[in-house]
């Protein structure tokens, strides 16, 4: 399949980057944090930096497109699959690069939205343009809706995905005209349809099984593809280190505050280090239940918190805390602002008493909150 689709396979990926090169040449334009993730209600929660922004997500999507590609092509049964259906597979993740990068980079230049507006009428087309596929997608280990049920039969195959279809296509018709209702009741109903999209065909599909079963009719198990046996070594090694990992990174870590002859020194896990010189310290102080606001860009776990932050009271910040701090300190030097929070009070309090006493000025305040 690779072979014989190159200049797919080229021109779907210089798609793909595209938004590099536009990041490129509004390199100069573009804020140094950039808005990439929103909630159903349209207020962004998540931010990057410019650079990963511009060069990282195009990447990404270009890693899961060759990989897309790769499986693809392992699976023998694709070579008699319809050629219409084997085109989703080129052009889903540029699609998408487009898309994602479109709006990130949209915000970034203030262009206001209807997130959810959009994301329901894309959907509802997403699934309209899939469902008139399904029916025509021949029975494999890579496309379509791949349950046991269905793969072990072609029976079962070919009438769930028929079945899948129509109802794919009417889920689609429903998320474009949700977009007219109220955006609490529109949320509603796309969560009740992607939902529904997912269960109706697998119950659909476990219903002919058990009516085969009545019938006599025996299902054999299908082979397992080249791509799936692959699949499933790489998941056996890989998913083992990432929980791994994921454990170490969520529940472990420390914040260390060192007091040197002239400078504040903090050590973090996971996150840059930091030295200040008492010098440039222009105020101190103990602050309790202090809003840390969102986080820019950085290190957030449910042990640490770290990296650039933004809040009503400071704007942009640095913060070195432990999750969950209610006692802070905050360092002030010029228009920079620095917060410390220890997760025990009494380190916390004897941390300030010494940072007084190295800072040597009057400037500072003790909130008993």
């Amino acid at each position: 399949m690779l072979k014989k689709n190159k200049l797919k396979i080229v021109i779907s990926s210089i798609i793909i980057l595209l938004p590099i090169l536009f990041g490129i040449i509004m390199w100069n334009d573009l804020p140094y944090i950039m808005t990439t993730h929103w909630v159903a209600d349209g207020n962004a929660d998540g931010f990057g930096g410019k650079v990963f922004v511009v060069f990282g997500t195009p990447i990404i999507l270009l890693i899961l497109h060759f990989l897309c590609l790769l499986f693809a092509s392992l699976d023998k049964k694709q070579k008699d699959q319809n050629k219409k259906t084997l085109e989703m597979i080129f052009w889903i993740l540029p699609v998408i690069s487009l898309f994602t990068n479109g709006i990130m980079y949209r915000a970034a230049f203030g262009k206001e939205f209807d997130l959810a507006f959009f994301m329901s009428a894309l959907l509802g087309v997403i699934f309209i343009f899939i469902g008139n596929y399904l029916p025509k997608v021949k029975q494999n280990r890579t496309l379509g809706i791949k349950i046991s049920w269905a793969l072990n039969n072609e029976e079962n195959w070919n009438k769930t995905h028929r079945f899948g279809g129509k109802v794919w296509v009417v889920g689609g018709l429903i998320l474009l005209l949700s977009i007219f209702l109220p955006l609490k009741v529109m949320v509603l109903v796309v969560l009740c349809v992607i939902a529904a999209l997912a269960i109706i065909p697998i119950v659909y599909s476990y219903s002919i099984y058990k009516q085969h079963q009545k019938e006599g009719i025996v299902y054999a198990e299908a082979p397992k593809s080249g791509a799936e046996k692959i699949a499933l070594r790489i998941t056996a090694v890989i998913v083992p280190i990432i929980l791994l990992g994921v454990a170490l990174l969520m529940f472990t870590g420390n914040i260390e505050v060192k007091f040197e002859d002239t400078a504040l020194m903090i050590s973090a896990t996971y996150w840059t280090d930091v030295e200040i010189n008492y010098s440039e310290i222009e105020t101190v102080e103990y602050r309790k239940d202090l809003d840390v606001g969102v986080r820019t860009s950085g290190f957030r776990s449910p042990r640490l918190s770290m990296g650039i932050f933004q809040n009503g009271e400071f704007g942009s910040y640095t913060l070195y805390s432990y999750t969950g701090a209610k006692e802070h300190l905050v360092l002030t030097s010029g228009e920079k602002t620095l917060v410390i929070g220890m997760s025990d009070a009494k380190e916390a309090k004897a941390i300030y008493e010494i940072m007084i006493e190295k800072v040597g000025n009057t400037n500072n305040h003790f909130d008993t909150g």
